[in-house]
């Protein structure tokens, strides 16, 4: 899924950074409104808590969706998706690298009904912790009950999204994964599916606060990369020693090709 050309406003500074702005301020308050006045209804309509879930979070995934698309039809950046349509599998582990809070934006809004692991502050922010609760996604607190869960949801038939650095990617260097993410996988998924994210020029990164708007548009391009087996790593190894492995595999991975 490819952006098509995005008009010549979109080059222009002062207007991205309005819009930017306005991404800002749509974004708070659609998490609220989402929270207070959708997603009540979505949970109380008749179904098993399974069910509620998922419908919880095609909610939460087309809010995301349509909020991708303002920025893209905007012009506040350029967006490129290749290979979408492979991810979404029951019992696979999506990793992504992570540069940029609008990464999570575009890949929860294109894979509506997965899991995600979650910065634990987001449960209390008041703009967020409606849809993420809603949702049940799993909140990264560094517990080992964290680890299970993760692992249980994907033996169970999700799909999950995880972030192993656990934070955003420092400009200029290569992503760092905690091995929590390999150690789930190893545990529970069936497959390991890369996720490339790219964010030129680099906005958004815990370094810079939303009001630097760079000089020239972003462009954002997300890669699914090839599906690692799992079992690769884990037969005939116990499991520390398959996680170190698969972390090992994937740092190694991530390092070659964000620099292709």
């Amino acid at each position: 899924m490819a952006a098509g050309t995005v008009t010549r406003r979109g080059d222009f500074w002062a207007w991205r950074f309005l819009c930017t702005a306005l991404s800002f301020a749509l974004f708070g308050l659609g998490g609220i409104v989402l929270r207070v006045a959708v997603l009540p209804f979505v949970l109380a309509w008749p179904g098993p808590e399974a069910v509620r879930r998922r419908r919880a979070r095609r909610t939460v995934g087309r809010a995301f969706w349509l909020h991708s698309q303002f920025m893209y039809r905007t012009g506040t950046v350029a967006f490129r998706f290749d290979g979408v349509e492979r991810l979404g599998l029951p019992g696979q582990m999506i990793v992504a690298n992570h540069p940029s809070l609008i990464d999570v934006v575009y890949l929860l809004g294109h894979v509506p009904e997965a899991n995600c692991v979650v910065k634990h502050s987001l449960w209390k922010n008041p703009c967020m912790r409606g849809p993420v609760s809603a949702a049940g996604y799993i909140s990264n607190d560094g517990s080992a009950e964290m680890l299970d869960r993760a692992a249980d949801v994907l033996r169970d038939g999700q799909t999950l999204i995880i972030f192993p650095e656990g934070t955003r990617t420092t400009p200029g260097k290569d992503p760092v994964f905690h091995r929590g993410a390999a150690a789930i996988a190893v545990r529970g998924a069936r497959i390991v599916t890369p996720v490339f994210i790219s964010v030129v020029p680099t906005t958004l990164t815990k370094a810079e606060p939303w009001y630097r708007v760079p000089r020239r548009r972003v462009h954002v391009h997300i890669r699914v990369g090839d599906d690692i087996p799992v079992a690769a790593f884990s037969e005939h190894a116990p499991g520390p020693i398959a996680s170190r492995r698969l972390n090992e595999h994937l740092h190694h991975l991530y390092a070659r090709e964000l620099k292709a």
